[in-house]
């Protein structure tokens, strides 16, 4: 012996293959040429909005999108929202269905989504008001100021808001905090969607509706 290892397993596995692949072209079967030694492939295709209606929805309610980050960028996914019945003004009424979408946003997503790979960075526990004396009759304020949201949890709270009959449906929203701060008026735009984490949502002040 000369004390050298001798490598042992691959080559007869390799000419077992060749052999094998021979034998099947022969018979008119295409042999594959994806190697079958490292598992399946993935079952589920990231950010497939086909993956993500896992979801069950609520039999009634209003249907709507929020906005969930999926990698390093958002993606819409379809839910149900529920809001109290009875008369109320456009304001409540918006007021109303906003925090039903925020709602929606801080709730974990359901297990097809997360093998789909979304997230969502919105905390719960956040709650939303309608206009204060002096501000725009489309203002949303809310509990947590969004100066102090994580640019995230911002970007999902704009895209979710201003696509919906949170907002005028113009593609932008106003957003203010509880305080004395002066609302905002946020926009969803493209780059955002692209990348909620270094591209913040833009915002113009606002004057008194």
């Amino acid at each position: 012996m000369n004390g050298r290892p001798r490598r042992v397993g691959r080559f007869p596995g390799l000419l077992g293959v060749t052999v094998l692949g021979v034998l099947l072209a022969g018979c008119g079967i295409r042999a594959t040429e994806v190697p079958t030694d490292f598992g399946p492939a993935p079952s589920r295709v990231r950010c497939s909005q086909t993956e993500a209606d896992g979801a069950s929805p609520p039999a009634q309610g209003l249907p709507a999108q929020v906005f969930l980050r999926c990698g390093s960028s958002l993606v819409a996914v379809d839910r149900t929202v529920r809001t109290p019945e009875g008369a109320a003004d456009s304001g409540q009424r918006r007021a109303q269905v906003a925090q039903g979408l925020l709602d929606q946003l801080s709730a974990s997503p359901t297990s097809a989504e997360k093998e789909a790979g979304y997230a969502t960075n919105v905390r719960g526990g956040m709650t939303v008001r309608g206009p204060r004396p002096g501000d725009p009759q489309d203002t949303l304020r809310l509990s947590t100021p969004p100066g102090s949201l994580t640019s995230y949890a911002l970007a999902q709270i704009v895209c979710t808001f201003s696509d919906s009959a949170a907002a005028e449906g113009d593609g932008s929203v106003v957003l203010g905090g509880q305080d004395d701060e002066r609302a905002r008026r946020y926009r969803c735009t493209d780059e955002v969607r692209a990348r909620p984490g270094s591209a913040e949502p833009p915002s113009t002040a606002v004057t008194g509706g």
